[in-house]
């Protein structure tokens, strides 16, 4: 098989924060990411790399008008009620410049080789207890629909919050048509991500430096009758850091490593982050990704290295009744 580098984006500005952080007193940080986004797009375009933007429907939306439009009729009635981003909407005044960014999607669409893909319609979390009956199928259908109606768009790839799935949920995603689904690494500690805690989190950050975990790149497998194809993510990109500039080598070179192994064997590696992981140091991290990029021209011209999306991934390797 041919290497390929895969980018998966979760693209959510605080859509996919609401329940962890407050909005308020972090309005720059979301200004920085909108202004970022084009840029970055822009490094895409210059080195030739594809990469799936995992887009929140909500985020394709105008206004508040438009996200209630599209909105789905079941709303999710989770236990609890903080993990509803409808429930924070209504509790909250929000800046609507940090929640709405259709012309952001209007720009990737035409910038070559990216895909929207779908991160849900509500940033909804699928191992949350209180699923209503329907509820996460409706959330698809009406990211579907936004996507559809405005962009003309038919989405084909999923990326679920948190990284939040069962088998269950990957059999609706076939149900609907979506060709590729973003996994979990095989390590204990990226397991059940809905049970987080301090020593999962301790061991992926320090797997990010280090080696403590399973091979990250690997052979992608045919989808199932039931199951999409399953493309598990093989690093996560973390933010810059300002006062650890030896972490920062640290991760780059473990990157880099990873990236040209997977290149030697013929494998897939498969880098994801967010946008706005960029938003405290935008030029420091834009620089981190032309080097990854200019790592991955590296292996494209000595092992024949190609850039795919996951939708143009899974294509190929996608169950045929």
């Amino acid at each position: 098989m041919q290497p390929v580098f895969l980018i998966s984006l979760d693209f959510e500005l605080h859509w996919g924060r609401f329940d962890k952080v407050p909005l308020k007193g972090n309005e720059a940080y979301y200004h920085r990411t909108r202004a970022l986004v084009p840029r970055l797009l822009a490094l895409f375009a210059e080195y030739g790399v594809s990469a799936t933007w995992a887009t929140v429907g909500m985020l394709m939306a105008q206004d508040a008008e438009e996200w209630e439009h599209f909105s789905p009729p079941v709303k999710p009635t989770f236990q609890n009620q903080r993990y509803s981003a409808y429930q924070w909407f209504k509790a909250n005044r929000p800046d609507q410049a940090c929640l709405f960014a259709p012309d952001l999607i209007g720009e990737l669409l035409q910038t070559p080789g990216q895909e929207l893909g779908s991160h849900t319609y509500a940033h909804y979390y699928t191992r949350v207890m209180g699923q209503p009956v329907g509820g996460f199928r409706e959330d698809l259908l009406a990211a579907r629909r936004i996507a559809q109606e405005k962009f003309g768009v038919h989405m084909r790839s999923l990326v679920l919050p948190r990284n939040q799935y069962n088998a269950q949920v990957l059999q609706t995603a076939r149900d609907l048509d979506f060709l590729a689904v973003r996994t979990n690494p095989s390590d204990w500690f990226w397991r059940s991500p809905e049970k987080e805690g301090w020593v999962k989190k301790g061991f992926r950050a320090a797997d990010s430096y280090w080696s403590l975990g399973n091979k990250t790149s690997y052979f992608p497998e045919a989808a199932r009758k039931d199951f999409p194809s399953l493309l598990p993510a093989s690093r996560f990109f973390r933010p810059y850091q300002e006062r650890l500039g030896w972490m920062n080598r640290l991760k780059l070179d473990r990157i880099r490593q990873e990236m040209e192994e997977a290149a030697q064997k013929g494998e897939v590696y498969h880098l994801w982050w967010h946008p706005h992981n960029h938003g405290h140091h935008p030029e420091q991290s834009l620089e981190e990704v032309r080097i990854l990029l200019d790592h991955f021209s590296h292996c494209r011209a000595v092992y024949g290295m190609q850039s795919l999306s996951m939708r143009d991934l899974a294509a190929p390797i996608s169950y045929q009744p």
